[in-house]
């Protein structure tokens, strides 16, 4: 296996000149570079990770702090991510907080000992404790605003607005939203999203359900809440949480949509493999991974890969609503806000 003495023979250059033409290019001619670059192709040398990071101070990894691997939301940014950074040439060491504060903390701290920057996908921790866990670092921050801290985030107030529009022009006036995590800031940020709506949409009345967990299995109790509330439509904090609902209602004897409307929030892909497949928000997920790399290697500036180009803190991604079989017009029995609380 080659290495950099042998390229330096083959280039006709010093050792230290190799050094600087594959970690800092800046310092060398262009000219030098190219003879460095072409020699080390013909070898096909491979840089020592580790020697590399003695000498620059970089790493050229970054980490990526998910609340929940298992979700398909977080699995599609993930692979975005690791898509991203390496086109860049740059690894990445992801880690799964399983939706605990406590343990998101150790982590970033864990993480960014051996990286050279964090992307953090809705952590869950609260503002202050973000802050001080991550003062000193260069971090990112996915579906998630804390201070000033680089962001990148979707259109959670659009969303809303598209969903509960949706429903009032289908004719459902009664409307159920059963948020996510007490602790999720997009889940909040939807709430707000579904009451300014409803102030927004003459005849429609929001019904806040509450706080559930971000599963499948939440979707149970949101149910049972969202058919006592008399609601004839439920909006869902995600996707997970909007299938439990579909499948609560059906062992309950209620159809859907023929007595409940139910959407969702992420459009994953199991959303068209149910019946009825489920009306929802579709997130740009990959465009979220994508994006979070692209501002974090800018914040990160030159690397051995060359000049990147810098980054500002970007608007919100847009949504979209995607209609399927899991929204209608409500019974006759939903209409004009009618329909009577069910035990």
């Amino acid at each position: 296996m080659a290495n950099v003495r042998d390229v330096a023979l083959r280039a006709g250059v010093s050792i230290s000149t190799v050094s600087r033409a594959l970690s800092a290019p800046g310092l060398v001619s262009d000219a030098t570079r190219l003879k460095v670059l072409e020699a080390a192709k013909a070898l096909d040398y491979q840089p020592n990770a580790a020697a590399r990071e003695l000498r620059v101070g970089r790493t050229d990894a970054i980490g990526l702090l998910l609340p929940d691997l298992e979700n398909p939301f977080f699995a599609s940014v993930a692979k975005a991510v690791h898509g991203r950074a390496r086109a860049s040439g740059i690894s990445v060491f992801t880690a799964d907080s399983d939706e605990d504060p406590a343990q998101e903390l150790d982590l970033v701290r864990s993480l960014s000992a051996r990286v050279d920057g964090l992307v953090l996908a809705s952590p869950r921790a609260s503002d202050p404790d973000i802050l001080a866990a991550v003062e000193g670092k260069t971090v990112v921050l996915l579906n998630r605003q804390v201070g000033d801290l680089p962001t990148i985030t979707i259109d959670n107030a659009d969303g809303a607005f598209q969903a509960v529009n949706h429903l009032r022009a289908l004719g459902h006036q009664r409307i159920a939203y059963a948020s996510g995590p007490a602790h999720s800031w997009s889940g909040e940020q939807r709430r707000v999203g579904m009451v300014a709506a409803a102030a927004r949409i003459d005849d429609v009345q929001m019904v806040d359900l509450g706080n559930f967990q971000p599963y499948f299995s939440g979707g149970y109790p949101a149910a049972d809440l969202a058919v006592a509330s008399g609601a004839s439509a439920v909006i869902a904090y995600n996707d997970l949480m909007a299938l439990g609902i579909v499948d609560r209602l059906r062992h309950r004897g209620i159809t859907v949509p023929d007595e409940m409307s139910v959407v969702g929030f992420d459009d994953v892909a199991v959303a068209t493999l149910v019946s009825p497949a489920l009306t929802t928000v579709r997130i740009p997920r990959a465009g979220l991974g994508r994006a979070a790399v692209d501002l974090l290697l800018g914040l990160l500036g030159p690397s051995p890969h060359g000049d990147r180009p810098d980054q500002t803190v970007r608007p919100p991604l847009p949504v979209e609503l995607v209609v399927r079989s899991s929204t209608s017009v409500p019974g006759a029995d939903q209409t004009a806000g009618s329909r009577r609380p069910m035990g």
